[in-house]
Protein backbone atom coordinates (compact mmCIF):
# COMPACT_ATOMS: atom_id res chain seq x y z
CA UNK A 1 0.00 0.00 0.00
CA UNK A 2 1.58 3.71 -0.46
CA UNK A 3 3.20 5.49 2.32
CA UNK A 4 0.51 7.98 4.10
CA UNK A 5 3.18 10.24 3.54
CA UNK A 6 2.86 10.27 -0.32
CA UNK A 7 1.59 13.42 -2.51
CA UNK A 8 -1.74 12.76 -3.48
CA UNK A 9 -2.51 13.53 -7.26
CA UNK A 10 -5.79 13.27 -8.98
CA UNK A 11 -5.05 11.72 -11.84
CA UNK A 12 -8.59 12.12 -14.51
CA UNK A 13 -9.34 10.78 -17.20
CA UNK A 14 -11.68 9.55 -20.12
CA UNK A 15 -13.68 6.45 -19.42
CA UNK A 16 -12.89 5.08 -22.94
CA UNK A 17 -10.11 2.20 -23.25
CA UNK A 18 -6.96 3.81 -24.14
CA UNK A 19 -7.10 6.08 -20.95
CA UNK A 20 -8.06 3.55 -18.95
CA UNK A 21 -5.04 1.35 -20.37
CA UNK A 22 -2.13 3.75 -19.74
CA UNK A 23 -2.73 4.56 -15.96
CA UNK A 24 -3.27 1.09 -14.42
CA UNK A 25 0.08 0.78 -13.68
CA UNK A 26 0.42 4.06 -11.31
CA UNK A 27 -3.17 3.58 -9.19
CA UNK A 28 -3.03 -0.42 -9.36
CA UNK A 29 -6.16 -2.81 -10.19
CA UNK A 30 -9.06 -0.82 -8.92
CA UNK A 31 -12.60 -2.43 -9.66
CA UNK A 32 -15.19 0.08 -10.38
CA UNK A 33 -16.54 0.92 -6.94
CA UNK A 34 -12.79 1.64 -6.13
CA UNK A 35 -11.72 -0.88 -4.30
CA UNK A 36 -8.11 -1.75 -4.70
CA UNK A 37 -7.28 -5.67 -5.91
CA UNK A 38 -3.68 -5.10 -6.81
CA UNK A 39 -1.25 -1.87 -5.69
CA UNK A 40 0.39 -0.29 -8.28
CA UNK A 41 3.15 -2.31 -10.30
CA UNK A 42 5.91 0.65 -10.79
CA UNK A 43 7.18 2.74 -8.53
CA UNK A 44 5.82 6.06 -8.09
CA UNK A 45 8.11 7.18 -6.09
CA UNK A 46 6.69 10.20 -3.65
CA UNK A 47 3.18 10.08 -5.35
CA UNK A 48 0.44 8.29 -5.18
CA UNK A 49 -2.09 8.38 -7.95
CA UNK A 50 -6.14 8.54 -8.16
CA UNK A 51 -8.41 8.15 -10.77
CA UNK A 52 -11.21 10.01 -11.76
CA UNK A 53 -12.96 9.04 -14.77
CA UNK A 54 -14.67 11.56 -16.57
CA UNK A 55 -15.78 12.33 -20.10
CA UNK A 56 -13.74 14.66 -21.95
CA UNK A 57 -15.91 17.44 -22.50
CA UNK A 58 -16.69 17.61 -18.95
CA UNK A 59 -13.01 17.91 -18.18
CA UNK A 60 -12.54 20.43 -20.75
CA UNK A 61 -15.44 22.81 -19.97
CA UNK A 62 -14.43 22.32 -15.84
CA UNK A 63 -10.33 22.36 -15.37
CA UNK A 64 -9.98 25.74 -15.09
CA UNK A 65 -12.79 26.07 -12.58
CA UNK A 66 -12.16 23.04 -10.54
CA UNK A 67 -7.86 22.75 -10.97
CA UNK A 68 -6.80 19.08 -11.07
CA UNK A 69 -3.74 17.68 -10.65
CA UNK A 70 -3.37 15.98 -13.83
CA UNK A 71 -6.24 15.58 -16.24
CA UNK A 72 -6.97 14.62 -19.97
CA UNK A 73 -8.18 17.45 -22.44
CA UNK A 74 -9.01 17.93 -25.69
CA UNK A 75 -6.06 19.24 -27.41
CA UNK A 76 -8.35 21.99 -28.98
CA UNK A 77 -8.93 23.33 -25.30
CA UNK A 78 -5.19 23.24 -23.87
CA UNK A 79 -4.95 27.33 -25.50
CA UNK A 80 -7.87 28.49 -23.21
CA UNK A 81 -6.22 26.32 -20.23
CA UNK A 82 -2.30 27.20 -21.32
CA UNK A 83 -1.70 29.33 -17.96
CA UNK A 84 -3.19 27.03 -15.93
CA UNK A 85 -1.57 23.68 -17.51
CA UNK A 86 1.82 22.26 -19.05
CA UNK A 87 1.54 19.13 -21.41
CA UNK A 88 3.06 16.01 -20.58
CA UNK A 89 5.20 14.61 -23.25
CA UNK A 90 3.30 11.07 -22.44
CA UNK A 91 -0.42 10.36 -22.23
CA UNK A 92 -0.99 12.39 -25.81
CA UNK A 93 -3.38 10.59 -28.85
CA UNK A 94 -2.57 11.45 -32.13
CA UNK A 95 -4.76 10.11 -35.42
CA UNK A 96 -1.89 8.63 -37.93
CA UNK A 97 -4.19 9.47 -40.79
CA UNK A 98 -7.31 8.15 -38.81
CA UNK A 99 -9.68 9.60 -36.33
CA UNK A 100 -12.98 10.51 -35.31
CA UNK A 101 -15.38 9.89 -38.19
CA UNK A 102 -18.19 11.74 -39.69
CA UNK A 103 -21.13 9.20 -40.34
CA UNK A 104 -24.77 9.36 -41.24
CA UNK A 105 -27.49 6.67 -42.09
CA UNK A 106 -26.41 3.89 -44.56
CA UNK A 107 -29.58 5.31 -46.63
CA UNK A 108 -28.73 9.05 -46.82
CA UNK A 109 -27.69 11.18 -49.33
CA UNK A 110 -24.30 12.00 -47.75
CA UNK A 111 -21.00 10.44 -49.34
CA UNK A 112 -18.58 13.39 -49.12
CA UNK A 113 -17.60 16.41 -47.54
CA UNK A 114 -18.38 18.41 -50.14
CA UNK A 115 -22.29 16.87 -50.17
CA UNK A 116 -21.71 18.09 -45.62
CA UNK A 117 -20.86 21.73 -46.95
CA UNK A 118 -23.84 21.81 -49.61
CA UNK A 119 -26.34 20.03 -47.84
CA UNK A 120 -25.82 21.70 -44.06
CA UNK A 121 -27.04 18.42 -42.15
CA UNK A 122 -27.70 18.90 -38.42
CA UNK A 123 -24.58 17.25 -37.12
CA UNK A 124 -24.10 16.00 -33.61
CA UNK A 125 -20.76 16.23 -31.99
CA UNK A 126 -19.19 15.20 -28.52
CA UNK A 127 -18.77 18.35 -27.09
CA UNK A 128 -17.92 22.14 -28.82
CA UNK A 129 -14.41 22.01 -27.08
CA UNK A 130 -13.08 19.05 -28.18
CA UNK A 131 -10.73 18.74 -31.26
CA UNK A 132 -13.02 17.03 -33.28
CA UNK A 133 -15.25 19.89 -33.47
CA UNK A 134 -12.44 21.63 -34.61
CA UNK A 135 -11.31 20.29 -37.23
CA UNK A 136 -15.37 19.47 -38.53
CA UNK A 137 -15.19 23.49 -38.41
CA UNK A 138 -12.36 23.32 -40.52
CA UNK A 139 -13.47 21.07 -43.38
CA UNK A 140 -16.79 22.78 -43.12
CA UNK A 141 -15.21 26.31 -44.10
CA UNK A 142 -17.55 28.83 -44.14
CA UNK A 143 -20.75 26.45 -44.22
CA UNK A 144 -20.25 26.38 -40.81
CA UNK A 145 -21.94 29.22 -40.28
CA UNK A 146 -25.19 27.80 -41.33
CA UNK A 147 -24.90 24.21 -40.06
CA UNK A 148 -26.38 23.22 -36.67
CA UNK A 149 -24.02 21.42 -34.43
CA UNK A 150 -26.04 19.95 -31.83
CA UNK A 151 -23.95 18.98 -28.80
CA UNK A 152 -24.51 15.71 -26.96
CA UNK A 153 -22.49 12.89 -24.81
CA UNK A 154 -20.46 10.89 -27.39
CA UNK A 155 -22.17 7.76 -26.50
CA UNK A 156 -25.34 9.08 -27.72
CA UNK A 157 -24.53 10.48 -31.72
CA UNK A 158 -24.51 6.83 -33.38
CA UNK A 159 -28.06 6.45 -31.83
CA UNK A 160 -28.75 9.66 -32.12
CA UNK A 161 -27.91 9.77 -36.08
CA UNK A 162 -29.46 6.09 -36.78
CA UNK A 163 -33.00 7.30 -35.13
CA UNK A 164 -32.56 10.07 -37.53
CA UNK A 165 -32.44 12.98 -35.06
CA UNK A 166 -30.04 14.86 -36.91
CA UNK A 167 -28.53 13.92 -40.09
CA UNK A 168 -24.88 13.34 -39.36
CA UNK A 169 -22.94 12.94 -36.50
CA UNK A 170 -19.18 12.47 -34.64
CA UNK A 171 -17.62 9.83 -33.74
CA UNK A 172 -15.60 10.02 -31.47
CA UNK A 173 -13.73 6.85 -29.02
CA UNK A 174 -14.65 3.19 -29.42
CA UNK A 175 -17.78 4.27 -31.99
CA UNK A 176 -15.10 5.11 -34.29
CA UNK A 177 -15.00 1.13 -34.87
CA UNK A 178 -18.59 0.25 -34.19
CA UNK A 179 -20.63 2.32 -35.94
CA UNK A 180 -21.11 0.14 -38.64
CA UNK A 181 -23.63 -2.24 -36.51
CA UNK A 182 -25.54 0.69 -36.48
CA UNK A 183 -26.50 1.21 -39.61
CA UNK A 184 -24.53 3.70 -40.54
CA UNK A 185 -21.44 4.50 -43.09
CA UNK A 186 -18.63 6.58 -43.26
CA UNK A 187 -19.05 10.10 -44.86
CA UNK A 188 -15.46 11.62 -43.60
CA UNK A 189 -12.98 10.56 -41.98
CA UNK A 190 -10.83 13.44 -40.32
CA UNK A 191 -7.96 11.76 -39.40
CA UNK A 192 -7.45 10.86 -42.84
CA UNK A 193 -8.69 14.60 -43.89
CA UNK A 194 -6.15 15.95 -42.00
CA UNK A 195 -3.43 14.03 -43.13
CA UNK A 196 -4.55 14.97 -47.13
CA UNK A 197 -4.13 18.70 -45.53
CA UNK A 198 -0.77 18.74 -43.71
CA UNK A 199 0.82 15.56 -43.98
CA UNK A 200 0.70 15.36 -40.10
CA UNK A 201 -0.81 13.57 -37.28
CA UNK A 202 -3.78 14.74 -35.92
CA UNK A 203 -3.38 15.70 -32.34
CA UNK A 204 -6.69 15.08 -30.45
CA UNK A 205 -6.64 14.25 -26.61
CA UNK A 206 -3.77 15.64 -24.72
CA UNK A 207 -2.62 14.79 -20.56
CA UNK A 208 -1.84 18.01 -18.67
CA UNK A 209 -0.96 18.53 -15.71
CA UNK A 210 -1.23 21.48 -13.16
CA UNK A 211 1.79 24.14 -13.28
CA UNK A 212 1.47 24.97 -9.44
CA UNK A 213 2.37 21.77 -8.60
CA UNK A 214 5.96 22.75 -9.29
CA UNK A 215 5.81 25.70 -6.60
CA UNK A 216 4.26 23.20 -4.25
CA UNK A 217 6.47 20.44 -4.49
CA UNK A 218 9.90 21.82 -6.22
CA UNK A 219 11.82 22.51 -8.94
CA UNK A 220 11.40 19.60 -11.20
CA UNK A 221 8.11 18.05 -9.92
CA UNK A 222 6.28 18.71 -13.42
CA UNK A 223 9.16 16.39 -15.21
CA UNK A 224 9.18 13.89 -12.02
CA UNK A 225 5.59 13.46 -12.89
CA UNK A 226 5.94 13.13 -16.51
CA UNK A 227 8.67 9.99 -16.26
CA UNK A 228 5.90 7.95 -14.08
CA UNK A 229 3.43 8.91 -16.57
CA UNK A 230 5.89 7.35 -19.46
CA UNK A 231 6.52 4.48 -17.16
CA UNK A 232 3.14 3.93 -16.63
CA UNK A 233 2.21 3.74 -20.45
CA UNK A 234 5.36 1.69 -21.48
CA UNK A 235 4.63 -0.90 -18.64
CA UNK A 236 0.66 -0.71 -20.05
CA UNK A 237 2.01 -1.13 -23.48
CA UNK A 238 4.69 -3.68 -22.61
CA UNK A 239 1.81 -6.23 -20.52
CA UNK A 240 -1.09 -6.00 -22.90
CA UNK A 241 -2.90 -9.10 -20.92
CA UNK A 242 -2.80 -7.80 -17.93
CA UNK A 243 -4.06 -4.32 -19.33
CA UNK A 244 -6.64 -6.38 -21.11
CA UNK A 245 -7.60 -7.81 -17.61
CA UNK A 246 -8.05 -4.38 -16.06
CA UNK A 247 -10.10 -3.68 -19.07
CA UNK A 248 -12.30 -6.31 -18.00
CA UNK A 249 -13.08 -5.65 -14.36
CA UNK A 250 -14.82 -2.14 -15.99
CA UNK A 251 -16.33 -3.60 -18.91
CA UNK A 252 -20.02 -4.12 -17.69
CA UNK A 253 -21.10 -0.78 -18.89
CA UNK A 254 -18.06 -1.37 -22.28
CA UNK A 255 -19.94 -4.67 -23.90
CA UNK A 256 -17.46 -3.95 -26.52
CA UNK A 257 -13.73 -4.00 -24.61
CA UNK A 258 -14.64 -8.26 -24.47
CA UNK A 259 -14.05 -8.27 -27.93
CA UNK A 260 -10.70 -8.98 -28.35
CA UNK A 261 -10.22 -8.02 -31.87
CA UNK A 262 -11.45 -4.45 -31.71
CA UNK A 263 -10.16 -3.73 -28.34
CA UNK A 264 -6.59 -4.75 -29.78
CA UNK A 265 -7.04 -2.77 -33.09
CA UNK A 266 -8.52 0.56 -30.97
CA UNK A 267 -5.71 0.12 -28.34
CA UNK A 268 -3.25 0.26 -30.94
CA UNK A 269 -4.40 3.53 -32.53
CA UNK A 270 -4.33 5.67 -29.51
CA UNK A 271 -1.81 4.00 -27.51
CA UNK A 272 0.51 4.59 -29.70
CA UNK A 273 4.69 5.02 -30.31
CA UNK A 274 3.49 9.08 -30.01
CA UNK A 275 1.91 8.62 -26.54
CA UNK A 276 4.36 7.03 -25.00
CA UNK A 277 6.20 10.42 -26.15
CA UNK A 278 5.08 12.78 -28.37
CA UNK A 279 8.91 13.97 -28.88
CA UNK A 280 9.17 16.64 -31.96
CA UNK A 281 6.62 14.97 -34.36
CA UNK A 282 4.11 15.62 -31.61
CA UNK A 283 5.03 18.90 -31.16
CA UNK A 284 5.27 20.19 -34.52
CA UNK A 285 2.00 18.46 -34.93
CA UNK A 286 0.68 20.64 -32.38
CA UNK A 287 1.73 23.68 -33.48
CA UNK A 288 0.55 22.87 -36.97
CA UNK A 289 -3.12 22.12 -35.49
CA UNK A 290 -3.35 25.91 -33.72
CA UNK A 291 -1.82 27.44 -36.52
CA UNK A 292 -4.31 25.87 -38.65
CA UNK A 293 -7.29 26.95 -36.02
CA UNK A 294 -5.84 30.67 -36.29
CA UNK A 295 -5.85 30.39 -39.77
CA UNK A 296 -9.39 29.44 -40.18
CA UNK A 297 -10.56 31.98 -37.69
CA UNK A 298 -11.14 28.90 -35.36
CA UNK A 299 -8.45 30.50 -32.53
CA UNK A 300 -7.79 34.23 -31.91
CA UNK A 301 -4.16 33.61 -31.61
CA UNK A 302 -1.67 30.12 -31.77
CA UNK A 303 -0.21 29.34 -28.26
CA UNK A 304 3.19 28.87 -28.11
CA UNK A 305 3.44 24.57 -26.93
CA UNK A 306 5.74 23.94 -24.46
CA UNK A 307 5.44 20.70 -23.80
CA UNK A 308 6.94 19.09 -20.50
CA UNK A 309 10.91 17.66 -21.31
CA UNK A 310 10.70 14.45 -19.39
CA UNK A 311 15.04 14.42 -19.97
CA UNK A 312 14.68 17.62 -17.68
CA UNK A 313 15.99 17.59 -14.13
Amino acid sequence: MPDTDTIALTLAHSPDADDMAMWWPLTGFLTPTGDRLRPPTIDTGRFTFHPMARDVEHLNATARERPLDITAISAAAWPALADLYAITDAGASFGENYGPKLVARADAPLHCDGCVRAQKPDIAIPGARTTAALVLKMVLGPAREQTRLVEMPFEQIAHAVAQGEVGAGLLIHEAQLTFEGHGLKQVLDLGQWWHAQTGQPLPLGLNVVRRGLEDEHGPGTLAEIDRLLSASVAHARANPGQTREYLLLHADTKPEWRDDALLERYLAMYVSDLTASMGPRGHAALERLYAQAQGAGLLPQAPTVDAIDPARV
